[in-house]
């Protein structure tokens, strides 16, 4: 029987997948702020490894990038709907320890908006050989799966929430034990955690997990905490920590837990905004995590290191991600040592 891998995401990366906005994205009214703060990110991950970047024009992009930079700089011109890499993007494992992307069918968080083309985009990759000539390729397109609804610790415990899991026009009428075992068996996981309270309000994912609860090795989470009282996800997000306290590792120990502060609240149009330091996203020796402008940012900040005390810790501004209900992590996807 052959055995698959699903490393967590501090295992060494080759690199990561962006997607880039263009006007015909639902950026285009806001197209300079939000690159700037996808230049800001790109530059981070050239710094460690090589960075992949889906986009239909090759010299949008180039512009925003030196000669060395571009060394690293992998580009593959192919047309997207959106650019939410993390949900689109390939999910990576080893099987029988050889590199296999997996490719999950996406439809936009349950047919909430199009994806013809960003459905379409992990197998056009593997066909113009971004991949190493030893990646393999297998399809999973009858099976929605997003990456930002999963958490991996490599050593096979998985971490979810089972509202996003059970959500309509996902995987219905499958019931959450037949998607647990179809998670088990295709991602070689042992065990799935279930979140079954917690969300943000303006996230329209059905609660993805990387806005709640992540795995920063296999012993810790760090996780959204809410304490007003007064905020409307004082009751859920308590529920959360209480259920997160619960959860045992693998040889019947607590998690450490590490609370993440409740970002202050953030408004458009009169919408509440998903803002959330949950939505970081490790890279080779560093963790970028999402800055929303506020004193919160350096505790939150603090509290990040007690997780990565190896890691150094880089705050980007993501004010113009959260306007699309998204953040950090929402918008990339690494690959494992040996894929790019």
């Amino acid at each position: 029987m052959s055995r698959t891998v699903f490393p967590a995401e501090w295992y060494p990366q080759s690199g990561v997948q962006l997607t880039w906005p263009h006007a015909g994205t639902d950026w285009f009214d806001i197209l300079v702020e939000v690159t700037t703060c996808y230049v800001a990110i790109a530059k981070e991950i050239l710094k460690r490894e090589k960075l992949l970047i889906v986009c239909p024009d090759e010299d949008e992009v180039l512009c925003h990038f030196n000669k060395e930079e571009q060394r690293n700089l992998l580009l593959a011109v192919v047309r997207s709907n959106d650019t939410w890499a993390r949900d689109h993007g390939a999910l990576s494992v080893f099987i029988d320890g050889k590199p296999v992307i997996l490719d999950f069918g996406f439809n936009a968080w349950g047919l909430k908006f199009a994806a013809n083309y960003d459905n379409q985009i992990t197998n056009i990759l593997y066909d113009q050989d971004i991949f190493q000539p030893e990646v393999k390729y297998r399809c999973h397109l009858n099976f929605i799966l997003e990456g930002g609804s999963i958490e991996s610790d490599g050593k096979g415990t998985l971490l979810a929430t089972s509202e996003c899991h059970t959500s309509p026009n996902r995987n219905q009428p499958m019931e959450l034990d037949d998607i647990e075992q179809y998670l088990k068996k295709t991602l070689g996981a042992e065990r799935v955690l279930w979140l079954n309270h917690g969300y943000l309000e303006g996230d329209d994912t059905d609660h993805h997990i990387d806005t709640l609860a992540r795995f920063c090795n296999e012993h810790t989470i760090a996780y959204v905490q809410c304490t007003d009282k007064n905020d409307e996800h004082f009751d859920e997000l308590k529920a959360m920590e209480k259920e997160l306290q619960s959860f045992v590792t693998t040889d019947g120990k607590p998690y450490t837990l590490i609370p993440l502060p409740m970002a202050d609240a953030v408004y458009a149009k009169g919408y509440r905004l998903p803002a959330t330091y949950a939505n970081f996203l490790i890279v080779n020796g560093a963790v970028l995590m999402p800055f929303y402008g506020t004193p919160k940012d350096e505790t939150a900040k603090q509290r990040l290191r007690k997780a990565f005390p190896d890691r150094e810790i880089i705050g980007i501004d993501c004010r113009p991600l959260i306007l699309q209900y998204g953040s950090l992590h929402c918008i990339a996807m690494q690959y494992p040592r040996g894929f790019l």
